[in-house]
């Protein structure tokens, strides 16, 4: 009995360290060629519309753009962020929210 609850505490640990697996912010840098259109490549937008994602919590940006690519996310900017979230992969995802989390707002 003992021996199941480490082993299921442990698979849980590992499964914990895996769902965080952190972005490569300069991998991210060289993936951000259609969202620098509105959001800057700096993260600071290109118009008062958009919203400026540097130092953005990388959290909650890659739940955006997978709320985004699964058309779970409306309203807004949607139409136009859900056929650019749907060609991410999570890599992808990740590596952009760390390259926008990593900026200076």
């Amino acid at each position: 009995m003992k021996l199941l609850l480490v082993a299921a505490l442990l698979g849980g640990a590992f499964l914990a360290m895996d769902a965080q697996a952190a972005g490569d912010p300069e991998a991210g840098k060289g993936k951000i060629a259609a969202c620098a259109a509105c959001h800057g490549t700096d993260g600071k937008a290109t118009a008062p519309i958009y919203p400026n994602l540097a130092g953005q919590n990388v959290a909650y940006l890659e739940n955006a753009l997978k709320a985004y690519r699964a058309g779970e996310r409306g309203g807004g900017m949607s139409m136009m962020m859900t056929p650019q979230a749907q060609a991410l992969s999570d890599e992808d995802i990740a590596d952009i929210a760390a390259y926008y989390g990593s900026l200076t707002p």
